[in-house]
């Protein structure tokens, strides 16, 4: 789940700024050309399979290392802590490259909007609302991104088009939702109130997308840049916010910090240079499949690893989720026309 100004689409915990239509949730502030031949691409140590397994898990785990932060830290502080090792993490690149951070009392101003809207409210929500609900529910809610950043995108982007394929997306994304939830049973043995959070953390996402791409895109900083003073940005604005509503606690639990740490290095900072990476060597397309992983790894871990529970309309939920956003994804295959003598 990307969270910071990438080029590829979302997701999660929080796919990636940089998509910012639901089909590309795409244009970044600074896009990577995709179209070029392979032989141009940078080539890298290890197979693109290999990275794209690793933020896979990465993210997949991200859940449960939210939950265990909660165990020891108030949510507040699980975030700014997360913000701090993330934003800590791409300071070094952005010093082993060289880049700087950008320049403008506007381009600040619509970065702190962003920051908000991608990092600070989102990762808040998914820390409150798994205080009250499985880590496993909020990884299949944060599936829920494409289908909410499809139906904004329609709205609030002219040249994203309604089509056939992408409203049935949409009614059968929504319906896994609604499966999610076990509203057919009355939504037995649910918090509705850690669900919503975890709705709208994954909702402000695209909104998030959405004025990213209004704003700064095509404004010539690169990807690195933005996200650093993105991350800044949201970790000043919890650094003003966490003292006003917490108080550190007596001792300092280890393996809660551990997973902040963890949550923060990996998570926000690592996860998004290696999604980078891939952008800039496979394109947009295939890296936003790990969108449709991430769900998948946040069950597996929290039943595996924490001993969460699962009803029947859990897991088959997030599979009509994930096909209602795969679907609002893809496109109608066009006929190819015969080369002319």
């Amino acid at each position: 789940m990307s969270t910071v100004a990438s080029s590829s689409p979302p997701a999660t915990p929080a796919p990636a700024p940089s998509e910012i239509s639901a089909d590309n949730p795409a244009s970044s502030p600074s896009e990577i050309p995709t179209g070029s031949p392979a032989s141009a691409r940078p080539r890298r140590a290890l197979d693109w399979r290999v990275r794209f397994g690793v933020l896979s898990l990465i993210w997949g785990f991200s859940f449960l290392l939210i939950k265990v932060g909660t165990e020891g830290y108030a949510p507040f502080q699980v975030t700014l802590g997360r913000l701090a090792f993330g934003t800590a993490v791409l300071a070094v690149a952005m010093a082993v490259k060289r880049e700087r951070l950008p320049r403008g009392l506007r381009t600040w101003g619509h970065i702190a909007v962003a920051a908000l809207l991608l990092n600070s409210l989102p990762f808040s929500l998914f820390a409150f609302s798994e205080q009250t609900i499985p880590s496993t529910l909020a990884g299949i809610c944060n599936a829920t991104s494409p289908l909410w950043g499809m139906a904004l995108s329609l709205v609030a982007l002219s040249e994203d088009r309604p089509t056939r394929r992408r409203v049935a997306g949409l009614g059968i994304g929504f319906l896994g939702v609604l499966t999610v939830l076990g509203v057919w049973q009355g939504f037995h043995g649910l918090d509705l109130a850690g669900t919503a959070m975890a709705l709208l953390a994954s909702l402000s996402y695209p909104v998030g997308w959405i004025y990213l791409r209004r704003t700064l895109a095509g404004t010539g900083h690169s990807n690195l840049s933005l996200s650093g003073a993105q991350l800044l940005m949201a970790t000043v604005q919890l650094a003003v916010v966490t003292p006003l509503f917490t108080t550190l606690p007596a001792h300092l639990p280890v393996v809660p910090l551990l997973a902040i740490v963890a949550l923060g290095a990996l998570g926000t900072g690592l996860a998004f240079l290696i999604q980078y990476g891939l952008v800039a060597e496979i394109g947009p397309t295939t890296a936003q499949m790990v969108t449709y992983f991430i769900p998948v790894i946040a069950t597996a871990a929290g039943v595996a690893l924490l001993g969460e529970s699962l009803t029947w309309s859990t897991p088959i939920g997030a599979v009509i989720v994930l096909a209602g956003a795969a679907l609002t994804q893809s496109r109608a295959r066009t006929p190819r026309r015969s080369a002319q003598p």
